[in-house]
């Protein structure tokens, strides 16, 4: 029997996936896989013999949105969705899930056509303790900044940030800092085929007056099995994600791996920093079961 293609997708940047994905093709090759790696933007790169394609990696699409976007639906088999790519590649998803009812960090939006000036801009920034400035498309955790609210100094750097970005033609994030983070952490949940893998806690890694380079990522704390209250939490935004795709689409779709960045309020609740269904870090070597997990569940859609 033929064994099922599996292409994992990378960014040329990136040719042999994250690091801690460095096992995934020999746990799929397990599962009776023909798994193996490509680049998106590959002009030599033929997609229709491609099988299975999972994207991985792509850190480099927030650069080009429009042009992967247009890739994506030219792929003949692709996980995730296009669909969920396209809205999930945009953080404005997240004022759609607010209204849907979930928990989310208040966030005040600046669009490139509002043409703001710069003293407007700084009317828009918190008056009071730290704030982030971030961009609404880009790839894991570059170009977010953590200013101080009355340093004037920290203040003149956030509006030059949002300023640039905005130049750029980005729309920008402006929100409060969740000072939470500090006390209780930030947690990402990890899902695969709508099943919570494991949970990783990471420590706080802006600091004032800082913007992220463009390496960075995530530090892991600690990663377990999800306790009872973040499986609680999980089943929370799992609904929510999930009627928000059934608007949209018309139907339901299963997501083949989604991680939900959420910050405890130290009050039985939490509330959402973000859902990464595109190039999402898995930490799959932070839990001795999460590289297995996640490569069984390609392998389901695999053998669909």
């Amino acid at each position: 029997m033929t064994k099922p293609r599996i292409t994992l997708v990378t960014s040329a940047d990136m040719p042999n996936l994250y690091s801690d994905e460095a096992g995934l093709l020999d746990a799929l090759a397990e599962r009776g896989t023909d798994p193996r790696i490509a680049v998106w933007n590959d002009p030599d790169e033929d997609w229709t013999g491609a099988g299975l394609t999972v994207v991985r990696s792509v850190s480099d699409y927030a650069q080009n949105r429009q042009a992967f976007l247009e890739w994506t639906k030219r792929v003949p088999r692709i996980l995730n969705h296009p669909d969920v790519l396209e809205w999930n590649s945009d953080k404005h998803y997240m004022i759609e899930l607010e209204r849907m009812g979930l928990p989310v960090i208040p966030t005040t939006w600046l669009e490139p056509e509002q043409k703001l000036q710069k003293q407007q801009l700084h009317s828009r920034f918190p008056a009071l303790a730290d704030f982030v400035v971030k961009p609404a498309v880009s790839s894991g955790v570059r170009d977010i900044g953590r200013y101080t609210a009355n340093d004037p100094y920290q203040r003149q750097a956030a509006i030059t940030q949002a300023a640039t970005l905005l130049e750029q033609g980005r729309s920008v994030m402006v929100q409060r800092y969740m000072e939470e983070i500090d006390i209780h952490g930030e947690i990402s949940l990890v899902f695969f085929n709508g099943l919570m893998s494991h949970s990783v806690e990471k420590r706080a890694m802006l600091h004032p007056s800082s913007v992220t380079e463009p390496s960075m990522h995530e530090a892991v704390v600690t990663c377990q099995q999800a306790s009872e209250e973040q499986w609680r939490w999980g089943e929370q935004i799992r609904a929510i994600m999930h009627a928000y795709v059934r608007q949209r689409m018309g139907r339901d779709e299963q997501f083949l791996f989604n991680r939900v960045d959420v910050v405890p309020d130290g009050k039985g609740s939490f509330r959402v920093m973000e859902a990464s269904l595109v190039d999402a870090d898995l930490y799959l070597t932070s839990h001795p079961a999460a590289l297995g997990n996640f490569a069984d569940a390609i392998a389901m859609r695999a053998f669909w």
